[in-house]
C-alpha cells in the first residue's frame, strides 16, 4: 500500500468530479453501449453511465471539466452518431 505523498513530500488527494450531459435518441442498450463505450474511451473520463430513455450521461472525471472537456465529450457524441445537447439542468 502506498501513501498519496509523491517524492518531494507534497501529498495531494484525489477528487472525483461528476458531470452530467444530456445526449438524443439513446433509447436501446446497444444505444447506450455505443455512447459508454465512446465517452468511456477519452483520456479524461474516469467513468462514465448512460441511461437508456432519457440520454443522460454521467461522466466522472478526476477534475472539473471545461469547456475543453465538454466540446470533446460533444464531437464524441456526435461522432459516434447522437445529437450532444450539452449539460443537464439536474
Amino acid at each position: 500500500m502506498s501513501d498519496c505523498c509523491t517524492p518531494d513530500g507534497s501529498c495531494h488527494t484525489q477528487t472525483e468530479t461528476k458531470t452530467v450531459y444530456k445526449v438524443d435518441g439513446v433509447g436501446s442498450a446497444h444505444c447506450q453501449g455505443i455512447v459508454a463505450k465512446a465517452v468511456g474511451g477519452l483520456d479524461e473520463v474516469k467513468a462514465v453511465e448512460v441511461e437508456i430513455g432519457t440520454g443522460l450521461v454521467t461522466v466522472t472525471t478526476a477534475a472539473e471539466p471545461g469547456e475543453e472537456l465538454d466540446k470533446l465529450i460533444a464531437d464524441t457524441v456526435d461522432e459516434a452518431g447522437y445529437d450532444f445537447a450539452g449539460r443537464a439542468a439536474v
